[in-house]
């Protein structure tokens, strides 16, 4: 892949060294002796076998090297539980995680493949300490590729993009480590980490044209600069802050401290799942504190978003007020008042990440809520759920000034689309962008399912409607993008004609890390709480592992992936 062996330099000096030997250089066996008590199976993927697979040339042992290779990703499958969600005696995640990442350093279909795999384990297994060692491998070895790779290009490549969803899921999980203060015997391997952020944050330019990948880049610097400040006590080097704001509740001690909207959408989720009767005066004190989201420390936001998101795709009480909270968001933000008093005071930059983050949380609620009617909601709104066409018709500019009556994904294409100009605030049309993309991968992730036909033509008939009527080259490049990663070309900026099925096991959007998010941020709240919010016990696994393989075998059923424990 271009760039593996370019050099990045920065104040600390120059990164350099071949990517391969960088990566076999670490003894993951010792990091990980101290910290995980289980057996771990031998490591047979060998440095010499990565540079023999990406160099050789005679055509009959190339052949024999792509067997022996895709026997190994095989095994990496049946270690990681990929059908199991994660779960299983023959599962080690920890070291099937390493030999992954070591197997994504050969290159085409056995790279791409490995990611793959990578990115769906991530997202569906369940949190355990013992993976920290494992997890600070990736985030090195992903951080080393992004700074080699991305840094001194005027476009990413699929793989670099792969790598950037990765890297968003395993720093949510580090945070989440660091929220429960597992991190604090894991300071040299955070060092280690620094000289690559920092040259991460210094490649900026490489990801402009990806609003919702540089959110992703935005959400790993400000999870790593909060960690950094609280474990490490010192201010980081990669992202630089004016104030305290920045960095969020973090005390005079150094202790981090979740706002009042992140606890009350766990206390919403914790609510839904074991029933309670005080869910609804708990969603009331939640809009109480609905300002919060305007913070310029917009990673609890996120997070609350993403908690809020999976108890939305239970309960429709929650789904109203998700949307609810977003339009609030979005009306302030935008109004003039606003933008004539406060923006020449305040930098709202921040704020497109929030947005950019809600866009893709309603678009996983219209595909994986439990019910019809809450998908049907999600896309269309409350008020349009008889009348769904006029919204995929309502594509022209008002005079008047636009008024959001509700954050469904139809009704924010609608006042988007009002609000876009040459000189519009970048949140519209960073919005607008997450909300074509999300489109696209929800056509994507529908095809083959007979049963949403009606759904998934309401979301066809928007994308003609924009694609025809929308001339801005920001909103086309999503269209654009999300077609060409679907389809996964080389060079994102390809037009790819030929339609690509998806793959098994190969998904568009994640479908488990909010809920085990939400899950494992409930047993640290609400730890008093009955066992509904601690981590899933064996027997439960295996119940829910047995639901899951019958639904994914069922013909034509790549969608209905409801993961409801109650």
């Amino acid at each position: 892949m271009p760039g593996n062996n370019l050099p990045v330099i920065n104040k600390f000096g120059v990164i350099s060294s071949s990517y391969h030997e960088k990566l076999l250089k670490f003894n993951f066996e010792n990091a990980n002796h101290k910290e995980s008590h289980k057996p771990k199976p031998s490591f047979s993927i060998t440095k010499e076998f990565i540079l023999k697979f990406n160099q050789v040339q005679d055509p009959t042992e190339k052949v024999e090297l792509l067997e022996q290779a895709r026997k190994l990703i095989t095994r990496c499958k049946r270690k990681l539980g990929l059908k199991t969600l994660g779960s299983g005696k023959h599962v080690h995640l920890p070291t099937a995680w390493t030999e992954v990442i070591y197997l994504a350093q050969c290159k085409g279909e056995i790279q791409d493949e490995a990611l793959n795999m990578l990115n769906v384990s991530l997202d569906h297994a369940s949190f355990d300490r013992d993976q920290l060692p494992a997890l600070f491998f990736l985030a090195e070895s992903v951080l080393y590729r992004l700074s080699c790779d991305a840094s001194m290009k005027g476009f990413l490549y699929s793989v670099e993009i792969k790598l950037v969803k990765i890297g968003y899921l395993i720093f949510l999980r580090l945070f989440i480590f660091f929220l429960h203060g597992h991190l604090e015997s894991f300071k040299q391997h955070l060092l280690r980490l620094q000289p690559y952020l920092y040259a991460l944050y210094f490649s900026g330019k490489s990801y402009d044209k990806y609003p919702n990948i540089l959110s992703n880049v935005q959400f790993i610097l400000k999870t790593s600069e909060i960690i950094f400040k609280r474990e490490l006590h010192s201010e980081s080097d990669f992202s630089p802050v004016e104030n305290m704001e920045e960095l969020g509740n973090i005390d005079s001690d150094g202790r981090y401290n979740v706002n009042h909207l992140l606890w009350h959408c766990v206390a919403a989720w914790s609510c839904v799942q074991n029933n309670s009767p005080q869910l609804n005066k708990v969603l009331e004190h939640l809009l109480l504190h609905k300002t919060q989201l305007q913070t310029k420390c917009w990673l609890d936001s996120a997070l609350a978003l993403l908690v809020l998101g999976e108890a939305a795709k239970l309960n429709m009480a929650c789904l109203k007020t998700l949307m609810d909270l977003v339009r609030d968001f979005l009306s302030s933000l935008l109004s003039v008042q606003t933008q004539e008093e406060m923006y020449k005071a305040y930098d709202f930059s921040w704020a497109y990440n929030v947005i950019l983050t809600y866009t893709t949380i309603i678009a996983e609620i219209c595909l994986y809520a439990a019910t019809s009617y809450l998908r049907k909601t999600a896309l269309i709104g409350f008020c349009a759920c008889k009348h769904p066409k006029e919204y995929t018709l309502l594509m022209e500019k008002s005079k008047e000034e636009p008024e959001l009556q509700e954050a469904s994904i139809l009704s924010l294409v609608k006042y988007f689309t009002s609000k876009m100009s040459d000189n519009c605030d970048d949140v519209v049309w960073i919005g607008y962008y997450g909300i074509v993309y999300n489109l696209v991968k929800m056509s994507w992730e529908l095809q083959g399912d007979e049963e949403q036909d009606g759904f998934r033509n309401i979301i066809w008939q928007t994308l003609q409607k924009i694609k025809d009527y929308e001339q801005d080259p920001r909103i086309q490049n999503a269209l654009t993008i999300a077609q060409a990663e679907l389809n996964d070309p080389v060079d994102p900026f390809t037009k790819c004609s030929a339609k690509v099925l998806p793959n098994v096991g190969e998904e568009a959007f994640s479908k488990y890390i909010g809920w085990r998010t939400a899950n494992t941020l409930s047993k640290l709240f609400f730890s008093s709480l009955d066992a509904c919010a601690l981590p899933l016990k064996k027997p439960v696994e295996r119940r829910l592992q047995k639901k899951y393989i019958n639904k994914t075998q069922a013909p034509m059923k790549k969608r209905v992936l409801h993961f409801i424990v109650k």
